[in-house]
């Protein structure tokens, strides 16, 4: 057995590419548009980790999407959290739980779905803004 990837419901292709690719750096793999099912696939992943794959599913006919606070989050583990966290605010991201232990933040897509990001091997010595920062939201 083996992993494939998850699939995420988006209501906006363009800016859940901004996103996951623009902003969270992951790399687009691969797309698959189906006119006659009027979706399309585009399958996503960190550079260098290609087997661990998001699949944003794009339906063309807007439907409504719950939250689905049971799906859980996506998690990525990051070289810097503190410079990426930095990156996503300065692109207008909300850090709904900021890294004030220098290991771990989450913030949401632009279709809410949650996004753990953990920091690569030890946690970096707390420092400011993120140590004073309050959590917004939920995630």
């Amino acid at each position: 057995m083996k992993y494939l990837h998850t699939m995420v419901r988006v209501t906006n292709i363009d800016e859940s590419l901004d996103f996951y690719c623009d902003k969270l750096g992951l790399t687009e793999l691969r797309r698959y548009e189906n006119e006659q099912g009027r979706f399309t696939l585009v399958f996503l992943a960190a550079p260098g980790d290609e087997d661990a794959q998001v699949e944003l599913t794009y339906n063309w006919d807007p439907e409504e999407y719950g939250e689905g606070r049971n799906f859980g989050h996506l998690a990525y583990r990051v070289d810097d959290i503190y410079a990426l966290c930095q990156k996503l605010m300065d692109g207008g991201v909300t850090i709904n739980r900021p890294p004030r232990d220098g290991r771990m933040a989450f913030v949401r897509s632009p279709d809410n779905i949650s996004v753990e990001l953990l920091q690569k091997g030890d946690a970096l010595p707390p420092q400011e803004p993120w140590l004073s920062m309050e959590n917004s939201g939920s995630w």
